[in-house]
């Protein structure tokens, strides 16, 4: 009888993590929802900003009178990355495949590496391993706005500008669908004309190389229009990667959390079958003692 209390005691245990599972998946899927229509409505905005970008940095002329922003430093022997990670857990490989790409790329850089983390869980593996985190930022709104990502901006900017960093990257989850999310790593500093390697931002990005004819008329100077545009741009280009992020996070957690429940009633009905096997082996066995019992009295009395 012992085993059968146990079972039942396993069942209802498992039935309630299958409600709590069920209870997050649904909380996911809202947020999900949300988060998707959010990035799907900053992506065309997102992507002709970088196109402005990728045209400036390929004006012909001296790029360092042009902006700070633009100059490609002839020796690179510092690189900072930007690394956006979620806060919790529970969301399937969503956090250890961007990990994995970031130690992948880190370990092909061939010089130091300075990280600015952007969620707990990135923060969290890259101390416990040794990397050397300059800057972290968690605890993001559920809906961050731009004034929300500028503090991370601002550090990458100026970390950049005084020489800490000589390229800055962004490294990041992209959302392509429900059920795909792609770790992706795009160079967010210096500004350069490359193409753009995302099958979903190439949607909206032209895929053909920059090649400009002639040079920008600039009002009222170059130097005071980049100085407002620039940084305005970079700091857009780092809250699309955490929309991003977050509309993966939230797929990624509703279909952990659906796995999760769907294990739950695989695991209840192999539990109800036992169940019922050790319930019929203990009614068997006292039925048994009654017989043997019942023959022993018979024993006795003849």
């Amino acid at each position: 009888m012992s085993n059968v209390r146990e079972i039942k005691r396993r069942i209802r245990s498992v039935k309630n993590i299958a409600q709590v599972t069920r209870a997050m998946q649904m909380v996911a899927a809202s947020k999900m929802r949300r988060a998707q229509e959010q990035v799907l409505a900053t992506r065309p905005y997102t992507a002709k900003a970088w196109e402005v970008l990728t045209h400036l940095a390929a004006q012909r002329g001296n790029q360092q009178e042009m902006h700070p922003l633009l100059t490609r430093r002839s020796a690179i022997t510092t690189t900072g990355l930007v690394l956006i990670t979620s806060d919790r857990g529970l969301c399937g490989a969503y956090n250890a495949s961007v990990i994995r790409s970031t130690l992948g790329f880190m370990q092909k850089l061939g010089h130091p590496a300075h990280l600015i983390t952007v969620g707990r869980r990135g923060r969290d593996f890259m101390v416990r391993h040794g990397g050397q985190v300059i800057a972290e930022f968690s605890d993001l709104p559920p809906r961050p706005s731009v004034l929300d990502i500028g503090p991370i901006a601002r550090t990458a900017i100026d970390d950049f500008l005084t020489g800490k960093y000589d390229e800055v990257y962004l490294v990041y989850t992209e959302f392509i669908n429900t059920l795909n999310q792609r770790p992706t790593i795009r160079r967010l500093l210096p500004i350069t004309p490359e193409q753009v390697d995302s099958p979903v931002m190439r949607k909206y990005i032209d895929a053909a190389p920059v090649r400009v004819a002639g040079g920008y008329i600039y009002e009222p100077d170059p130097q005071t229009l980049l100085d407002v545009l620039l940084p305005r741009f970079t700091e857009l280009q780092i809250y699309q990667a955490v929309l991003e992020a977050l509309a993966s996070e939230h797929s990624a957690r509703m279909v952990a959390m659906g796995n999760a429940t769907e294990n739950a009633k695989d695991l209840i009905g192999q539990l109800t079958l036992s169940y019922y096997r050790a319930r019929q082996e203990a009614i068997t066995e006292e039925m048994l003692d009654i017989a043997g019992g019942a023959e022993a009295l018979m024993s006795a009395k003849g």
